[in-house]
């Protein structure tokens, strides 16, 4: 038996090379998405910059081209109404939450982690991930906007367009031509000159695309740890035993000695351009 579950450690292992297969099957559509460089961590807006930015939109001003308190509270608010679906569909969220149930469901451990770990663990990866983007967006949306550089239509248009290019990175090239002409439109020839309704769809595609790679993977270890004791007890003439509750131990062993939750969060961060 201990012969089996050594062969299985460097499949789990292989878990983490995803993210370079992700990377090799890159398209040139993608490359000239990412031309500017992400800036540093240190430059996410703080809760601070965004409650000034609240504070300031919301704030009476006098006659001038920039939009009215009323309408800048109605997209303020209406943004903060549908904050929970941008959240799932914009992000690398959805990729993340997705590969975690995945786990879950190979481990066979029903509710554990619980549903609100998993999603609380997917929410926090999700802020690590996007962090370049979300710093971004400060630099040239919320920053200049604060400063009286910019209108705050124009500060939308930039902090939009921060968003737009970190989806058409993580986008493969097929999903947006899909959408591109059943909309009949003529490609673009700037990734960038693409509709938010035609990036959007794509992007969400792509990532479950992406996550069920990675969860199909993920699968292949605790399957053959399966079909194993399956084999063993069916020698053994213990056919009303079910094997699942006798491979639960051993799934939960080799996850912890190949540190899997530690490879995941690595595969899952390496996954993302």
């Amino acid at each position: 038996m201990k012969i089996p579950f050594l062969l299985l450690i460097p499949l789990l292992l292989g878990v983490t090379t995803l993210s370079q297969n992700i990377r090799a099957a890159e398209s040139p559509l993608k490359q000239n998405s990412a031309s500017t460089s992400a800036p540093t961590v240190n430059a996410v807006p703080s809760i601070t910059d965004l409650l000034n930015l609240m504070e300031k939109a919301t704030t009476t001003e006098t006659e001038g081209k920039d939009w009215s308190t009323s309408v800048k509270l109605v997209i303020i608010f209406g943004g903060l109404a549908i904050l929970p679906s941008l959240l799932i569909m914009m992000t690398s969220f959805t990729r993340i939450v997705i590969v975690l149930s995945f786990v879950r469901r190979a481990l066979t451990t029903q509710s554990i982690p619980p549903t609100i770990a998993i999603t609380g663990l997917a929410m926090f990866l999700t802020l690590y991930t996007m962090a370049p983007t979300f710093s971004k967006i400060n630099e040239v949306g919320i920053q200049p906007y604060l400063a009286d550089e910019v209108e705050f239509n124009v500060a939308g248009k930039q902090a939009g367009d921060c968003i737009k290019e970190f989806m058409l990175r993580q986008s493969r090239e097929s999903d947006l031509a899909l959408f591109v002409e059943m909309a009949k439109i003529e490609p673009p020839t700037n990734p960038m000159d693409i509709g938010m309704h035609i990036v959007i769809p794509a992007f969400v595609i792509s990532e479950f695309r992406t996550a069920f790679e990675i969860g199909c993977l993920l699968f292949i270890p605790f399957l053959l740890v399966d079909i194993v004791i399956a084999s063993v007890l069916l020698s053994a003439g213990m056919m009303m035993l079910p094997p699942m509750m006798i491979s639960l131990p051993f799934k939960l062993i080799l996850f912890i000695l190949v540190d899997g939750w530690a490879l995941l969060a690595k595969s899952l961060t390496l996954s993302f351009k």
